[in-house]
């Protein structure tokens, strides 16, 4: 009996895992692959309903991660996804992680579950967001430490050695942002007094597209779930279905490292060259 593929999703926040990777999710899932999701923070800096930390709506930073871990969940099982593990990370501080503490966090999650595939956020963390730039970077390091007997994690086992095949980043093209920015106008992340915006992949950078139009409905779902972040999804009610296609309809990465394949040549499978 062939052995099941398994893919890995290491995020930052609640809701990462629906809005940027939803749609592979749903559809490896579906397929009969073991899909694994890492969030990093519970989303506690966040708002709520619109509502500021502080403000006399806000539940408070607890509370508020209290409730979007159960937000997450319920959008992981929408998505189908195997197991959920949470690192407890602060909010807005993931890039105040240490390499000592986040990497060895990271790689034992992969080590534990095997996967073939890891998909995490680029390194321009999309949009600038400091968050998304840190889980990046320690998702990166964490698959190097994972495939090496010798890593020293300071006298903790973080179990057997495990080599991931393939690592991807999320490399959302010119079409993607443009659906994005009619939803939310103007994506941007304030870090040191400057201002950080999204700035599209060009097409021939992309090295991998995945069809997911039969899915596009249950990433909605999944982003539904969200009920907290309500008021910065609302507008995505109001696009038009060519521009839910294009944000649901396909999701496209960047093959960062493999070691079953390479070349020129699109991929559209993230699992092409692995022999499970």
């Amino acid at each position: 009996m062939t052995a099941a593929r398994r893919l890995m999703v290491v995020a930052a926040h609640p809701d990462d895992e629906s809005m940027g990777f939803g749609g592979v999710l749903a559809r490896y899932a579906s397929e009969g692959v073991e899909t694994f999701l890492v969030t990093a923070t519970r989303g506690g800096g966040g708002r709520y309903r619109g509502h500021a930390a502080g403000s006399g709506e806000h539940p408070g930073s607890a509370a508020l991660a209290s409730l979007r871990e159960r937000e997450l969940r319920a959008a992981a099982a929408t998505l189908g996804i195997h197991r959920v593990d949470v690192l407890d990370y602060t909010d807005r501080h993931l890039d105040r992680v240490t390499v000592d503490d986040g990497v060895p966090a990271i790689a034992e999650h992969i080590r534990r579950a095997r996967p073939h595939v890891v998909l995490t956020f680029a390194p321009d963390g999309a949009y600038g967001h400091s968050d998304h730039v840190a889980i990046s970077q320690l998702t990166t390091a964490a698959i190097v430490a994972a495939a090496d007997s010798s890593f020293d994690a300071r006298g903790r086992d973080l179990g057997p050695a495990h080599a991931v095949s393939k690592l991807y980043y999320l490399a959302w093209d010119e079409r993607a942002w443009t659906a994005y920015r009619a939803a939310f106008k103007k994506l941007v992340f304030v870090a040191d007094g400057v201002e950080r915006q999204a700035t599209p992949w060009p097409a021939w950078a992309i090295t991998t597209v995945i069809d997911t139009r039969q899915w596009w409905q249950t990433v909605w779902h999944a982003v539904s779930c969200h009920e907290s972040q309500v008021d910065a999804y609302a507008a995505l009610k109001t696009l038009r279905p060519d521009q839910h296609e294009a944000l649901w309809g396909s999701q496209s990465f960047y093959r960062a490292f493999s070691l079953v394949n390479a070349g020129r040549q699109r991929e559209s499978d993230l699992f092409e060259g692995i022999d499970a």
